[in-house]
């Protein structure tokens, strides 16, 4: 297969997946755009944190078709190489594969070299494996040697541009969330062609180091290991406040932002002071455990002004859209509980729930759309009531979802409502624990 050449099945195939992704997605943002360059050989060089996703974020928001390399274990034989090679995707074996495996990594490279010849892009994940958290895994060197090796191949002469590219999500799982990618200022391979010719193996480090450092400003890394678990939950308690403190408007790029100032904080904290840092981990998982025992979530608790007349309101376009629901879950229902019950039940890797969901999804809701839209052609006599019906339901179905979000949202305000009315004394406590939880936080950033 040539690697190298564009193909109109794939563009095709990458239509229907790119509707299909902006379904399942609230908010989809590209920054950087203009540093991808135009007419020369491309590398794009993402952080690695949410398996499939991550590929799907570049290649569907840009107009190449990359070639992508991955660890060779996923090439089973069968219809499941021939659909990797039809999507473009390379192997690259690694020595857990066996080292007698290690000499077919020569083919890949020289694959690799072909499409940066003729002006394509290839992409590689320089960690080379996923982490499944918000923190960078240390760098290979395939990257590097790619690179190097095509160069040396012709005589230096393809001027390879590397796009350091980091990918953000709001959540690595949940439906209708949202996904930032970032496209940096490229590394020129040239610049670094002189060191190379000198020493290959020091040149080759150096570019992978300054890989890394241009890709960790474009993601969010949370260097700590020990409190990991601890920092991504005062992001989701503190985070909106310390937007708000940060004088920056809201948006989804800005909350990016000010959650990298506020993990580099923390990891700062860790290092200066460990025993502040337990205090403030404990203190966090201590009141998280309260407003969970309440049924109630941190936003609520942060923000309770005008509760009740956002509960009225919300029972208003709960009840008004209710039509609207009903529609867009009885025809959705099926495939979605179809795919959430195999991934819970076959899955046990979560770092992979998020490629299931997605391959599955791609499968089973059309064909369920089809039988459906078969089960009820006898109501529909004219062709394009067929077509409205069949175009409708992905539509209805993310409505019907935003409403179910809504519904847990009222219910959330409704227990509040009743805890500060009927509880009150529960309520200041937890409510105070709150504020002295965020002047600890304050003092901290």
């Amino acid at each position: 297969m040539k690697y190298e050449k564009w193909s109109f099945g794939y563009w095709l195939f990458k239509q229907y997946i790119r509707f299909a992704d902006w379904i399942i997605h609230d908010k989809i943002i590209l920054t950087g755009e203009e540093n991808i360059p135009k007419n020369k050989p491309l590398l794009f060089a993402p952080n690695h944190q949410n398996a499939l996703s991550d590929p799907l974020a570049i290649l569907l928001h840009t107009r190449f078709q990359p070639v992508w390399l991955a660890r060779a274990d996923i090439f089973k034989p069968g219809i499941i190489t021939l659909i990797l090679r039809f999507l473009k995707i390379m192997p690259v074996y690694r020595m857990r594969d066996g080292k007698d495996q290690l000499a077919k990594n020569e083919k890949t490279f020289a694959d690799s070299i072909k499409v940066l010849e003729n002006n394509f892009a290839l992409a590689l994940f320089p960690e080379a494996a996923h982490s499944a958290k918000r923190q960078m895994l240390s760098h290979k060197k395939a990257v590097p040697r790619i690179v190097f090796q095509a160069e040396e191949k012709a005589d230096g002469n393809l001027d390879i541009h590397i796009v350091p590219t980091g990918i953000y999500y709001s959540s690595y799982w949940k439906f209708n969330r949202s996904v930032l990618v970032n496209f940096g200022e490229p590394l020129l391979v040239n610049d670094f062609l002189e060191a190379y010719n000198e020493n290959p193996s020091a040149a080759t480090l150096k570019l992978r180091d300054a890989l890394e450092k241009a890709i960790e400003p474009l993601t969010l890394n949370i260097k700590s290991k020990e409190n990991y678990e601890s920092f991504e939950l005062i992001r989701s308690i503190f985070g909106n406040a310390f937007a708000k403190k940060s004088g920056l408007q809201k948006g989804f790029v800005n909350r990016f932002k000010t959650d990298q100032q506020l993990m580099k904080k923390l990891d700062e904290l860790e290092i200066s002071d460990k025993d502040k840092t337990n205090k403030v981990c404990q203190a966090t998982t201590s009141f998280e455990t309260k407003v969970r025992k309440h049924g109630l979530r941190s936003w609520l608790v942060e923000n309770p002004e005008n509760n009740f007349w956002k509960l009225g309101w919300n029972k208003l376009i709960l009840l008004i859209t209710l039509p609207f629901f009903a529609f867009g879950f009885l025809f959705n229902a099926i495939p979605f509980f179809i795919i959430d019950t195999i991934i819970r039940k076959k899955i046990k890797d979560f770092a992979f729930w998020s490629s299931f969901s997605l391959v599955l999804g791609f499968v089973i809701f059309p064909i369920v759309y089809l039988l459906e839209l078969w089960a009820v052609s006898a109501w529909l006599p004219l062709w394009w009531h067929k077509l409205l019906f069949f175009a409708s339901l992905p539509f209805i179905g993310k409505l019907a979802f935003r409403w179910y979000i809504l519904l847990l949202k009222t219910i959330g305000r409704g227990r509040l409502f009743l805890l500060k009315s009927f509880k009150k004394e529960q309520w200041e406590k937890l409510k105070n624990q709150q504020i002295q939880l965020f002047n600890e936080l304050n003092e901290i950033v």
